[in-house]
């Protein structure tokens, strides 16, 4: 038993630093995240610190492939083979506001946060970010693309063109609501998402 203890306690530090790091670029951005703070919070050495990340940028690609790709994974991977892809969708706009709506307000979406952040200064946070939302447009292409083919989707209109429309809505949505700090602007632009779904239906 300890030894598995031992084994495991690199792992439970490596993921205490991801989770307080994505904390501190979410708050802050990745330029001006701190790592003294991260430290602080995380509780780790500075020498475990670098003994899992090799600088300050190690540790943002890992939070950008480990913790903000998950967290934008969870508002489309229910989709893909959803036995009610608006229904289901809804339901998950519905979850996802309730649990993450206080944080889009303050600090908006971190995918987007990063993206007009780094992708034009950091070819290596680009190439990630890049393929985050290649992801999520190839994910929700194939679920409505699917709906379509079991026919609880009407045929005329194109499955990638409505991703890329989902998509903006919700990353546009959440950037407008950061800036006015408004949850109606928040719940006026789910609203208008959810009549476009609605009007898919077959």
């Amino acid at each position: 038993m300890p030894a598995t203890t031992t084994k495991r306690q690199p792992e439970v530090t490596r993921q205490q630093l991801l989770e307080c790091a994505f904390d501190e670029i979410y708050r802050c951005g990745f330029r001006a995240a701190s790592l003294d703070a991260i430290l602080r919070d995380s509780g780790v050495t500075k020498g475990a610190l670098y003994h899992h990340f090799e600088n300050k940028t190690a540790l943002g690609y890992a939070v950008v492939d480990e913790v903000v790709r998950p967290w934008i994974e969870e508002s489309w991977r229910p989709l893909v083979g959803a036995g009610d892809i608006v229904a289901t969708a809804l339901a998950l706009s519905r979850n996802l506001l309730r649990e993450r709506g206080e944080q889009v307000l303050a600090y908006g979406c971190p995918l987007n946060n990063l993206i007009n952040e780094m992708a034009s200064v950091d070819e290596g946070f680009r190439v990630r970010l890049e393929s985050i939302l290649d992801d999520w447009r190839g994910g929700l292409t194939e679920a409505l693309r699917e709906a379509q083919k079991r026919g609880q989707l009407r045929r005329g209109f194109d499955p990638g063109a409505a991703a890329d429309f989902v998509i903006a809505c919700i990353e546009g949505g959440f950037g407008l609501a950061k800036l006015r700090r408004s949850p109606q602007v928040l719940q006026s632009v789910m609203r208008g998402l959810a009549e476009y779904l609605e009007q898919l239906r077959a």
